[in-house]
């Protein structure tokens, strides 16, 4: 119910995936909730808990309509969830990752993603401005951050589990993948380098037991497959099998 309001109700179904953002009271079906008579369907619904960056079809005793809709006393309406994979304009996907998910920026970066990060807090307001200003989309599992009218596109990040965050971000808007192009340290692009052009950046062990190294163009940072690659490897052959499907 909107805050202090005792006027027409409405009724309400949400999606199940929808569950987790609304309270228990109004996760059952036909729900009525009071609404204002003013406020568009888009106010109501995320007064009730649920980030519009969540939400898909929005029906109205039957047919679809806008956020922008008012709804009027007696209407029933169904609140679907996003359908995936979720399709933005532009491409490749460019995303923006709040400071909580550092991992999950690291993983998209070693498939080739483009996903803007920094573990420096700037606060909210700049990470929306950004969201606008580049056309990215921002992943946050802050529903309050989400609910900004400024950002351009966003998602909830559902799971506290790199792994589990990572086939979300996948399967819910299927971005092209580059693995081993990327920067995981800074975003940057990757182009393959001789061990002579690096070597001042090289331990002595390191130069003695690899040959093939690459540099990233931005930051100056050199990757080869030392003792970690397995383990990265085995994340990227996991998304592309994934992605594949």
């Amino acid at each position: 119910m909107l805050s202090g309001v005792n006027g027409p109700e409405i009724h309400f179904s949400f999606d199940p995936a929808l569950h987790l953002f609304v309270a228990s009271a109004h996760s059952t079906a036909d729900t009525p909730v009071a609404t204002d008579g003013s406020s568009t369907l888009g106010h109501v619904v995320e007064s009730l808990g649920v980030p519009l960056t969540e939400v898909g079809r929005l029906v109205v005793d039957g047919a679809e309509v806008p956020v922008s809709h008012v709804p009027q006393a007696g209407e029933r309406i169904e609140v679907h969830a996003i359908e995936r994979p979720q399709r933005l304009p532009g491409a490749p996907l460019r995303f923006l990752l709040d400071v909580h998910l550092g991992t999950l920026a690291r993983r998209l970066r070693l498939l080739g993603v483009d996903a803007a990060y920094t573990n420096e807090d700037p606060g909210d307001a700049a990470l929306a401005t950004l969201s606008a200003k580049e056309q990215r989309v921002l992943l946050s599992r802050d529903r309050g951050l989400l609910r900004r009218r400024e950002i351009w596109a966003g998602a909830f990040i559902y799971s506290d589990r790199p792994d589990e965050q990572l086939r979300d971000v996948l399967g819910r808007f299927a971005p092209t993948l580059a693995p081993w192009t990327r920067c995981t340290a800074c975003n940057g692009p990757l182009m393959d380098a001789d061990k002579d052009s690096v070597r001042e950046h090289l331990e002595h062990g390191t130069q003695r037991t690899y040959d093939v190294f690459a540099q990233c163009t931005a930051c100056g940072r050199v990757y080869w497959r030392g003792a970690h690659h397995s383990r990265l490897e085995a994340i990227v052959e996991q998304a592309l099998r994934e992605s594949a499907t």
